[in-house]
């Protein structure tokens, strides 16, 4: 009798149920930060902060996310991603975890938030709760500041419905009665002035005690009989339509990208309709007359139990005096060699710098272009620069630098998403101090965090480098996690000029030796890797890989994680947002855990470690695990190599993996649950770790 054979049931790693969509993962991460809201190991005005966030996230979520898939069904140009949902299913399905998660911040805000604050005497008052002198106030405010720059628009056939600028306040205001040309329309719309706060604080001496505010809508409210005499108003209501606010651009017929780019700025505010708020209370044939009036439907529409923008109650914390209710402030370190020496290029001869920002100082980065500014040995700057923000101590550096008569090059990247208007002011600032000032390559965003200083020593050139995993931004150095390396490594500093002369000149892609850059060789290179890490494991050699992203969704490289688990490889990922890989699958990913982390600071590090055999290899990076970071943008994976930061760097990332209070673990099923300590487990919490091992040292 023949020996029964045993087939091995053949996995194709392709097969869609072996993918999450990534709309709805970016959905996951956005529902991890509103939890914060109820998390009350954060101070409570944090605590707000983070529901104000999620509004931010979500605003911009529909801006370009739901923006793009409605643009590809009416445009018939319909891709399913990896996960093979198609774009009406991943719509259908991003309303329903929408309609639940907006409702639910709604109750977190009046039932948890508003009550928390008021017992600690901050008060939003409403119309009712207002004293009589209060009430004196704001008529007059209202009269003063806000009713002389409203334009009520009755409807009618010569009073078309206006066309309203994206995210705007506005209300709909049913009416009866005739006007003075005996007009009876029965609606009117009342834009709320723009460049008025959505929420006003009441004058301490009309309160008892405390912090007071009102919100502009509720003035609007309650004199929006005002704005029209000898009718009456049965109903005024607010509403809040969002739009596609994602830039496009022509790069086949764009002569001058900048140029172009100032002409697009202005159609941000009217692309076409995505989504649309209004009070809770609104009746239904005025809602549906909003609907139509923008062309959208049923789906569309999110009824709100309060302000149709929380983030805009953000203003508010930055007026309310109580330290006990925030964050304690802290000061970021210093490494001790930065501490001592006179000049930061003494510090980076003396051995590599890497900073783990914001538990150490941005400072460093700062003064490295300042000194070169100033320094008469320097001769050239280079520079690249993706979100800077408007006043940075950067762009300052490099103006005193070229007004010096410095070599000064910097590669500005327009289309960085919602900055595009702040970086042609910075490039307009830089070119008229004599910096040389490029865009980068038409159709791959420099996203690459670079900075390349020539200086001359003795009789020879010698280069010092800064890479990073964030932007050149002191602003988010202090709220988002990166990681800084500045050295004057001869054969880094040979591939960093290389980068630079690829970004600014022609010609065919340079040999680089230490450095990894997208769309060349990075994404070739991480397969490699994983590739290597599950032959090790194949010969029976331990094996772990552990890589840390703000996303992981390129298909090829989450293949490759596959089969590094199937042969034995441990693999942890901590990936703060979108994530398409399905942890735990049996036969497939058994071997593999993914974690996000969400705490005080955004988790912003890219950083590739493979154990190797013993050899250890680990790479920061500025690219995501993403289609777009590898295969279409210009990024950088930079080797750590001297053995203390190796080790330092190895000693960070295991924080992450035992967090178990700010760690959200991946399920099969796409959904994340939070980490907690098992019974009798001390609590671990990353960042808290960091802040005491690295900020407490300055």
């Amino acid at each position: 009798m023949a020996d029964a054979i045993t087939e091995e049931k053949v996995i194709d790693l392709t097969s869609p149920e072996y993918y999450i969509n990534r709309e709805l993962s970016h959905l996951q991460f956005n529902i991890r930060v509103l939890e914060q809201a109820l998390d009350e190991r954060h101070p409570l005005l944090d605590r707000l902060f983070f529901l104000c966030i999620f509004s931010k996230n979500l605003d911009e979520f529909y801006e370009v996310r739901v923006a793009n898939l409605t643009q590809q069904l009416a445009y018939a140009r319909e891709q399913a991603g990896a996960d093979g949902m198609h774009p009406q299913q991943v719509l259908s399905a991003i309303h329903t975890l929408c309609s639940a998660t907006v409702e639910r911040q709604y109750h977190i805000l009046n039932d948890t938030l508003l009550p928390a604050l008021k017992a600690e005497n901050i008060h939003f008052l409403r119309r009712a709760d207002l004293t009589d002198a209060q009430r004196d106030w704001v008529r007059a405010y209202f009269e003063e500041a806000v009713q002389p720059l409203i334009s009520p628009i009755g409807l009618d056939p010569s009073h078309p419905f206006p066309r309203l600028v994206n995210k705007s306040l506005n209300f709909i205001v049913a009416l009866e009665g005739k006007d003075a040309f005996g007009r009876q329309t029965g609606m009117a719309i009342i834009p709320a002035p723009r460049s008025l706060p959505r929420i006003v604080r009441i004058p301490d001496e009309l309160c008892g005690s405390g912090d007071n505010f009102i919100f502009l809508s509720s003035m609007i409210h309650e004199y929006a009989d005002d704005l029209f005499p000898g009718m009456t108003v049965k109903g005024c209501y607010q509403f809040r339509v969002t739009r596609n606010a994602d830039l496009e651009l022509d790069h086949d017929d764009t002569a001058d990208l900048a140029s172009v780019l100032e002409d697009e700025l202005h159609s941000r505010n009217f692309g076409e309709e995505m989504r649309l708020e209004v009070a809770d209370n609104c009746p239904e044939d005025l809602a549906n007359f909003l609907l139509h009036q923008f062309s959208l439907e049923q789906n569309d529409l999110y009824r709100v139990n309060g302000p149709v923008n929380l983030g805009r109650m953000m203003e508010v914390i930055g007026q309310i005096n109580r330290p006990d209710l925030q964050y304690t402030p802290f000061t970021p370190g210093l490494p001790k060699h930065i501490k001592f020496n006179k000049s930061i290029f003494e510090s980076i001869r003396d051995k590599d710098v890497l900073l783990l920002h914001p538990f150490e100082s941005f400072t460093p980065v700062v003064d490295l272009l300042r000194e070169a500014a100033k320094d008469p040995n320097v001769r050239a700057i280079k520079q690249t620069l993706y979100r800077t923000g408007a006043k940075s101590e950067i762009v300052n550096a490099l103006v005193d630098a070229a007004r010096n008569g410095k070599e000064v090059t910097v590669v500005i990247e327009l289309r960085a998403r919602f900055d595009e208007e702040e970086n042609l002011y910075l490039a307009n600032r830089l070119q008229e101090a004599g910096a040389v000032v490029v865009y980068g390559v038409v159709g791959y965003k420099t996203h690459a965090k670079m900075m390349l200083i020539v200086r001359k020593e003795g009789d020879k050139y010698k280069r010092y480098i800064h890479l990073g995993t964030g932007n050149y931004h002191a602003g988010n150095a202090r709220a988002y996690t990166d990681y800084s390396f500045m050295t004057c490594d001869d054969s880094i500093g040979e591939d960093v000029h290389k980068v630079f002369q690829q970004l600014t000149g022609m010609g065919e892609a340079l040999r680089i030796k230490k450095l990894f850059h997208a769309p060349f060789t990075l994404h070739k290179k991480l397969i490699e890797m994983i590739d290597r890490e599950r032959g090790h494991a194949e010969a029976g050699k331990p094996a772990l890989i552990r890589l840390k992203a703000n996303g992981l969704t390129e298909p090829k490289v989450i293949r490759a994680l596959y089969k590094a688990s199937q042969a034995g490889v441990q693999i942890e990922l901590i990936i703060r947002g979108m994530c398409c890989l399905r942890p735990g699958v049996e036969g497939v990913s058994d071997n593999i855990r993914v974690r996000s982390v969400v705490g005080r600071f955004l988790e912003h590090t890219r950083v590739y470690y493979f154990l190797n055999n013993g050899k250890d290899e680990i790479y920061a990076a500025s690219a995501d695990l993403m289609e777009r970071n590898l295969l279409n943008r210009v990024e950088t994976a930079f080797p750590i190599e001297n053995n203390k930061l190796k080790e330092r760097m190895k000693t960070e990332l295991e924080a992450y993996i035992l967090d178990n209070c700010q760690a959200w673990d991946l399920q099969q099923d796409g959904t994340y649950v939070r980490a907690q300590p098992a019974e009798g487990e001390e609590p671990v919490l990353a960042q808290n770790i960091l802040l005491e091992t690295l900020a407490s040292a300055s």
